[in-house]
């Protein structure tokens, strides 16, 4: 072991053996893809294989030209969520369930700053997860999330954020992307309210929805990626690189059910 690798692995010595879900979700499962990676890294395990590849969620979800298929995506140290397509309520729809878990399904894509226009989604939650916060670190969960990474300028990285886009080179080979913009459900924040992780200020979430009131309804949202972006992170955007969907509970150790209908990004003409 070279004296560099030393000094970094001494670095990390301090964090967790098995990092939240939340933070995991940063330095690997949004990490920003390389322009020429596979989508069949280590790191990377499909699972439902060219079932999930080839139904009607996948193949509806984000068809423009260029990105890539859907995989599911474990987190090291951490069970799996599970997904699996149906058909709810006359919807194609894909279901997460979460047991003391975290996943994610990830389509990388390539969209342009001055390309950014609409997403488009809906989801279906029946029950709320009990205790869950996403403003406390120890309670980081979630039974909806959209994740969005976008690139952007690193070096402007807090010493902070470039220690944990190092761990992410050494964990993936992919460094930690300059931004992830979440939508999520809270239990408490209200909508309208900017979420900032409280491990790292680079993963920012807006709650959509709040509480009870909507539970056991599709939902459907179009949201200005560009406008919540520089709400979010209070500058203008880099290129879009991948949406994931993910349902996680890991950090209250509890159960969650959740269905996403099929998404559709509509870039700036």
């Amino acid at each position: 072991m070279t004296s560099v690798t030393k000094l970094t692995l001494s670095r990390f010595s301090r964090l967790p053996l098995v990092l939240p879900a939340a933070l995991m979700l940063a330095l690997l499962g949004a990490c920003a893809v390389p322009k020429h990676a596979s989508e069949s890294s280590p790191q990377a395990t499909p699972e439902h294989g060219s079932a999930l590849v080839a139904s009607p969620w996948a193949l509806a979800s984000l068809a423009e030209p260029g990105a890539t298929a859907w995989r599911h995506y474990r987190l090291p140290g951490k069970k799996p969520s599970e997904f699996k397509y149906l058909l709810l309520d006359g919807r194609s729809a894909m279901a997460a369930a979460a047991n003391g878990s975290a996943s994610m399904l990830r389509r990388v894509v390539r969209v342009e700053p001055a390309q950014l226009g609409k997403l488009n989604f809906s989801w279906k939650l029946p029950d709320l997860i009990e205790y869950a916060d996403l403003a406390d670190k120890e309670f980081d969960d979630s039974p909806v999330r959209m994740v969005l990474t976008f690139e952007g300028d690193r070096s402007k990285f807090s010493p902070k954020n470039a220690m944990l886009s190092e761990l992410a080179q050494m964990l993936t080979g992919e460094a930690l992307p300059y931004a992830t913009l979440m939508y999520v459900w809270c239990n408490l924040c209200p909508p309208g309210t900017v979420i900032q992780n409280p491990r790292t200020d680079r993963i920012r979430k807006l709650p959509l929805e709040s509480g009870p009131t909507m539970l056991n309804r599709w939902l459907d949202y179009e949201r200005d990626i560009r406008q919540d972006f520089e709400k979010a992170f209070g500058e203008a955007p880099g290129a879009l690189t991948s949406i994931s969907i993910m349902t996680d509970t890991d950090n209250t150790r509890s159960r969650a059910r959740a269905y996403y209908g099929a998404l559709k990004l509509t870039p700036k003409k």
